[in-house]
């Protein structure tokens, strides 16, 4: 994982970030005139670090899901979608942690671990491509020195149900929140690995991997 990276190339791209106003949120203009969800999390606070349970941060990380719950969603819904996206990641666009589709309209939850991840299988959710292509949670993993990342848990409520893809990806979604988005809502988790994350008699991979 990306914790045995050496802190050098976490300085070197301490500056190259897609950024906040790259997430999805962000960039589609869908909050003018709409409804507000309030996304909020009994694990943690908006703006707040993430439980290290949550992360792929060795020896305390499983890489579980984090729980979110969700309130009003507007009476017109047909469904409700979730995506996370790394604010941070040293990438052109932010890096894909979770997409989830064809979640039920109306006020709901997700449980701890309901995201399949490593040796966790999930509770059998409509889960899209991560950026790494995988149907699956990718917990934070961002590389030592390179600051905070910030996390943004995405819930939108749509007003169609889209025939999604087995795994949809985020070009996908995003067309289909162009088309029917009537409500979204905003929770953002943080996570840093400081320097000195390599412990002794590890050894560094050989080259750099994409950052998240």
């Amino acid at each position: 994982m990306l914790e045995k990276l050496p802190d050098v190339i976490g300085h070197a791209l301490h500056g190259v970030r897609a950024g906040l106003d790259a997430i999805v949120f962000n960039t589609l203009g869908l909050r003018e005139g709409m409804s507000t969800i309030a996304l909020t999390s009994l694990a943690f606070a908006d703006h707040a670090p993430l439980p290290a349970r949550y992360t792929a941060d060795a020896p305390e990380g499983e890489g579980l899901s984090p729980p979110l719950q969700w309130t009003g969603v507007p009476a017109g819904a047909a469904c409700t979608v979730l995506l996370v996206e790394d604010a941070d990641s040293p990438t052109p666009q932010p890096l894909v942690h979770a997409i989830v589709v064809g979640l039920p309209a109306g006020d709901g939850a997700l449980a701890e671990a309901a995201l399949p991840s490593a040796d966790h299988p999930g509770t059998g959710l409509h889960v899209g491509r991560n950026s790494y292509l995988q149907a699956a949670w990718l917990p934070p993993d961002p590389p030592p020195g390179h600051g905070v990342h910030r996390y943004a848990f995405q819930l939108y409520a749509l007003a169609a149900l889209p025939e999604f893809s087995e795994t949809p990806g985020r070009d996908e979604l995003i067309d289909a929140l162009r088309a029917h988005a009537i409500a979204s809502g905003l929770l953002i988790g943080t996570c840093e690995r400081p320097d000195g994350s390599i412990r002794i008699g590890q050894d560094a991979p050989a080259g750099p991997a994409i950052a998240g």
